[in-house]
């Protein structure tokens, strides 16, 4: 066997381009591209110059990747979605949610049927869409579920571009959610829905443990958390081959999330950085598949589908602060709820913060996880429905 066809050998290279993806994330010069989309890029140069096999040698270590830590990883990030936790978001922040997904679904659709991209070379185009729908209501774990579910992981080069195009769109979004209620304020101001200064936080213990430290990983919690990311794969694998018309992935996303709801087991350690770890491995295979070959000539593709994803959003744009402004509803809360729904989770504090409003940190942290347990669900529902 060829030294880079040998097990051991591909994943000593994937692991290292994950660590080494995370620590370049955190530099200037790479902190726009971020870990995911670094780890496609570092594993499509490595496997393109021959130091792990391409798509047209693949191993079959690549496909347990696909059939193990993918899922595994969807599972175990799933648990952290605490749907009891929802009650601090308020209720301007969840209905803001509300209607910046049907901002994004509504974008989907019209784009759909504006620009036409399964007349316009985009293979899967029904599945692309579900996971751009998925993605931005919930963010890249969404995504990734739904490409598992119509193995569009499977074609690497249009993988790797459509990671490629939600990153750069996603991130112009993001940036405009920062920017635009300053200036919205400026042009059409109206009262700011702020708790008063002197009153105590009421979310303060919640907020402490979302924005707190590393977590402080045991092995007990760990052994635990595998048994359960492996019991769940088992039996949605076991649904599914009974009754096909139950896809997998969401049978291990609802038991992911009704596992969540469980104190002791939400509380364990480790889960966040297991699913992290796990995706990132998976999202390194996805750069081994993809051929540049392909990718070169695939030129228009590629300005395709900015333009579609770049409406996209921009229709979500409209809807979601036009609808806001039409109900009074303040501008922050607006652009923070956009952007959980857009960046996900993890972004939605860091918007809130810059743009002054530490009290909707937690309230959008809380919004961009309701679109991670909602995410797939809907993803593969558009997906049906253009299929």
């Amino acid at each position: 066997m060829a030294l880079i066809q040998q097990p051991a050998f591909i994943m000593m290279v994937l692991l290292a381009l994950v660590a080494l993806a995370e620590k370049l994330s955190h530099r200037k010069i790479f902190s726009f591209l971020g870990p995911a989309l670094l780890v496609i890029i570092m594993a499509a140069i490595l496997a393109n110059i021959g130091v792990i096999p391409t798509a047209s040698n693949a191993p079959g270590i690549y496909f347990r990747i696909f059939e193990y830590a993918a899922p595994l990883g969807i599972f175990f990030l799933l648990l952290q979605v605490r749907l009891a936790d929802l009650r601090f978001a308020g209720l301007p922040m969840l209905l803001m949610f509300v209607i910046a997904s049907v901002g994004t679904l509504i974008g989907c659709f019209l784009t759909w049927y504006i620009l036409k991209p399964a007349e316009n070379g985009v293979d899967l185009a029904y599945a692309v869409t579900g996971m751009y729908a998925s993605t931005y209501i919930g963010g890249s774990v969404n995504l990734n579920a739904v490409a598992l579910h119509y193995d569009v992981t499977r074609n690497g080069s249009l993988f790797a571009l459509i990671n490629a195009v939600d990153n750069i769109v996603g991130t112009v979004w993001l940036m405009m959610t920062m920017f635009l209620p300053l200036v919205f304020q400026k042009w059409f101001p109206r009262k700011q829905l702020k708790p008063p200064a002197n009153n105590p936080d009421p979310n303060k213990d919640v907020r402490d443990k979302m924005f707190g430290g590393k977590e402080q990983i045991n092995m007990e919690d760990s052994a635990i958390l595998i048994a359960f990311g492996f019991g769940t794969l088992w039996i949605s694998n076991l649904i599914s081959s009974r009754i096909p018309q139950i896809p997998s992935i969401l049978v291990l996303t609802t038991i992911a999330l009704v596992l969540a709801q469980i104190k002791k087991i939400h509380s364990l350690q480790g889960a966040r950085l297991f699913g992290f770890l796990l995706i990132m491995l998976f999202l390194a295979v996805i750069g081994a598949f993809c051929d540049f070959s392909v990718l070169a000539a695939s030129g228009a593709l590629v300005w395709f589908l900015l333009l579609w994803v770049g409406l996209m959003v921009v229709i979500h744009g409209i809807v979601t602060f036009g609808l806001g402004a039409l109900i009074g509803m303040d501008w922050d809360i607006i652009a923070v709820s956009s952007n959980a729904v857009i960046g996900g989770s993890a972004s939605a504090p860091v918007c809130a913060n810059s743009i002054g409003r530490p009290d909707l940190q937690l309230p959008g942290l809380l919004a961009g996880s309701l679109g991670s347990g909602v995410g797939t669900y809907i993803g593969i529902l558009v997906a049906e429905i253009l299929k």
